[in-house]
């Protein structure tokens, strides 16, 4: 039914299956229990699993070539704590730099460390800077081709369904650019995600401080043109995307909402493990991230709490998670994380 009802076909010739050291190794049999699937994964579209690279019995590399955006999209992947019965997938979202720039859930929290004990196949797309994950109607000369609902609803999950035996069932969780992303490709394909956590995201696109706020992020940081995602000011794509137009669409998924005030909080230290995980740590740093991450923060809490507010129109239960203090940084969504996994559970049936 899984793979079957998406037109999935495995083959398992001409696959490429290496090391982390990156020698070539002999196909094994496809889907142990190890994650070695020796499997070249294609679909009809003709997005396809490339190349898989073990790192170890938990770890893989898969490498998904994308039709719709005609390049290869790293796919990082951590395995159930049991692989003995078909799993869950947790698909993870990183931020505005899409995980390219060094900053991911592995890198920067200990979320994955937390997952370990858990079965469900945790896997983290790297790519999509500044594109908001949603599909552009334009190429945009600095930021590419972006055609993200595409990837995460129709390309990835039947590739990742075939390539690890999963038992179809998925869930959603993005922080900050992805916050708003998940309840959008949620919209995009009902059902798909039968759970989605937002942590720190603003779910408005289309009135003026959410378009205010998605055109800053994508030129000023991104350094790309909005009119190349959606169109100009008054293209109706910019409410055709817009999850709190269309929040309707959320009713039977479990939601997780999470959102702090801007105030500096436990992880607005120096010696914070979170400031830079391992990377520079200085006071200009640290004043960043409570001046800057403050501000924006300030602003996601109202968005926040919109939506919230949104939602109880409509009848849509969802759990919220406001803290008294916190900034738009990663020792708050990584807290936020833990507190959400009950909910993502739920939904994946764990």
């Amino acid at each position: 039914m899984r793979v079957a009802a998406l037109a999935v076909v495995t083959t398992l010739t001409a696959a490429v299956v290496t090391t982390a050291t990156g020698s070539a190794t002999p196909p094994p049999d496809p889907i142990t229990s190890s994650g070695r699937s020796a499997a070249t994964v294609n679909a009809p579209d003709g997005s396809r699993i490339t190349k898989l690279t073990v790192h170890d019995t938990r770890r893989l590399t898969v490498q998904v070539h994308s039709a719709a955006m005609r390049r290869d999209i790293a796919v990082d992947v951590q395995r159930p704590a049991d692989t003995s019965t078909p799993r869950p997938v947790l698909y993870l979202l990183n931020g505005s730099g899409g995980g390219s720039d060094g900053d991911s859930w592995a890198t920067m929290t200990h979320v994955l460390q937390f997952l370990t004990d858990k079965n469900v196949n945790v896997v983290q797309p790297i790519g999509g800077a500044w594109s908001v994950y949603t599909d552009w109607i334009k190429d945009d000369p600095t930021l590419g081709r972006n055609k993200w609902t595409t990837f995460f609803t129709r390309e990835l999950p039947p590739l990742i369904d075939a390539a690890l035996a999963t038992d179809g069932r998925n869930a959603i969780a993005g922080l900050s650019m992805a916050g708003e992303s998940v309840f959008a490709l949620s919209i995009a394909r009902p059902g798909l995600y039968r759970a989605i956590a937002s942590y720190s995201g603003c779910a408005q696109t289309s009135d003026p401080l959410g378009q205010q706020e998605i055109k800053t992020m994508v030129s000023f940081w991104g350094h790309g043109n909005p009119a190349n995602m959606w169109g100009p000011d008054n293209s109706p794509l910019w409410a055709a995307n817009d999850p709190y137009v269309h929040a309707e669409k959320l009713r039977g998924t479990k939601i997780f909402i999470s959102a702090g005030t801007g105030l500096p909080g436990q992880h607005d230290t120096l010696d914070s493990p979170y400031l830079t995980y391992g990377f520079t740590r200085t006071p200009d740093t640290l004043a960043n991230q409570i001046l800057l991450g403050g501000l924006i923060e300030a602003g996601v809490n109202a968005c926040t709490h919109h939506l919230q507010e949104r939602l109880d129109q409509l009848g849509i239960p969802a759990t919220y998670d406001y803290t008294a203090t916190g900034t738009h940084s990663w020792g708050y969504w990584n807290d936020a994380f833990v507190r959400s996994w009950p909910v993502l559970a739920s939904g994946l049936g764990i």
